[in-house]
């Protein structure tokens, strides 16, 4: 059963600028986000009584230790590691936070540095699982996955690469308008299909390109967010699902088809009535099968849907990824979980980075992530609409 999230409003979102390298770490990233969100808020450091991070390159350090670096003194405490779905599960948790009065300002961050050679470090040490019981077999590290699951999807359904093309097209337009994006040159399909290949059918423009980064927001009260006097969002309705269709050979299924219909439900509204999509974008298939599950197409008809309809934000179509994700603007460790959360804000309150959505009222954010031996294993949504 799905429960009302009434009284909670998403605010203040906010980008630390990503870099192709970095030689902060984590918590400097994460610590910037911080200040720029009491910077925005114009809120005390020592008002924030939550605080929810996620982060693969802080470690051994944690929330908690963080919140001893940065001076605070935290009710409410939470880290979030699901990959690129922890941005909406962090919402999600801080939201439950705020209604049950465990914390009053719960400030979300996803952030991570990126030295030379920490992306190849990451993926050599993922999981136990990968580490032990698929690498010494030969099994490749994330392209190699996605090469497998766009090459099923390809072959079960048709499409082609000039299908997936259009995604990376379509979000390179956005990041054109967007002055953070690090990838903002125009992408044609000529360019697309002559890149490099990286591991067939991927090739380089379907990878997303490891870089340094934060993106953040703040969580509080309706009534709380009124004072601070920012625009906020409302949370019509979250979902999230785990190692979901565990029994199917491939990954064809990503979750959202077994919770599309609570979470519609839950929010009141139809996928018709959402005028924008968030949705995490490590490679294409993935966001094929994100919109899909969540019902912008049937299953299995993606390709006929990409065919027929603009995903950029000049209108007429679905606007997808409208800051260019992170195909275009990079993914900055967890922050690319982040990003499209923190972009329905923006666009849902009339301050996007780029080009704006016309009269966009309700945002849908999507997230997907953990890969461990050949797909990932969590996955989430939710529905945000323009606050009152």
């Amino acid at each position: 059963m799905s429960y009302p999230y009434e009284g909670v409003a998403v605010l203040a979102p906010v980008t630390v600028a990503y870099r192709r390298h970095a030689e902060e770490g984590a918590a400097w990233f994460i610590g910037q986000a911080l200040r720029e969100i009491l910077a925005v808020t114009g809120v005390e450091k020592n008002e924030i009584d939550g605080l929810a991070v996620s982060s693969f390159s802080l470690a051994p350090d944690t929330t908690v230790t963080l919140a001893e670096h940065f001076d605070m003194t935290l009710r409410w405490a939470e880290q979030v590691t699901m990959g690129g779905a922890s941005a909406v599960i962090a919402l999600r948790r801080a939201a439950r936070a705020i209604q049950a009065g465990d914390a009053d300002l719960v400030a979300c961050i996803g952030g991570d540095g990126h030295h030379r050679g920490e992306f190849a470090r990451l993926v050599s040490n993922f999981s136990d699982f990968s580490r032990r019981a698929a690498y010494p077999y030969g099994a490749a590290g994330p392209n190699g996955v996605f090469s497998l699951i766009t090459r099923a999807y390809m072959d079960a359904h048709g499409a082609t690469r000039e299908d997936f093309g259009r995604i990376c097209i379509a979000q390179r337009a956005n990041a054109g308008h967007n002055p953070l994006a690090l990838l903002r040159e125009p992408l044609t399909m000529e360019d697309y299909l002559g890149a490099r290949p990286i591991a067939e059918p991927l090739h380089l423009y379907d990878c997303v390109m490891p870089c340094a980064g934060a993106e953040g927001f703040l969580v509080t009260s309706t009534e709380r967010a009124h004072r601070i006097g920012l625009p906020h969002v409302s949370v019509l309705a979250i979902e999230e699902r785990h190692n979901a269709y565990r029994a199917d050979p491939m990954q064809h299924r990503l979750g959202g088809d077994g919770y599309a219909q609570s979470l519609y439900a839950g929010a009141g509204v139809s996928a018709a009535d959402i005028d924008l999509v968030q949705a995490y974008d490590d490679y294409p298939v993935i966001v094929l099968l994100q919109l899909e599950a969540l019902g912008f197409c049937k299953p299995g008809r993606g390709p006929e849907f990409l065919r027929n309809t603009p995903l950029t934000c000049d209108g007429g179509g679905l606007p997808l990824n409208t800051c260019g994700g992170q195909l275009s603007a990079g993914q900055a460790g967890y922050a690319g979980g982040y990003l499209g959360v923190t972009e329905a804000i923006r666009q849902l309150t009339d301050r996007p980075l780029g080009r704006a959505v016309a009269n966009a009222r309700r945002g849908l954010v999507s997230g997907y992530g953990m890969v461990n031996y050949d797909r990932g294993i969590c996955t989430a949504a939710a529905i945000l609409e323009r606050g009152a």
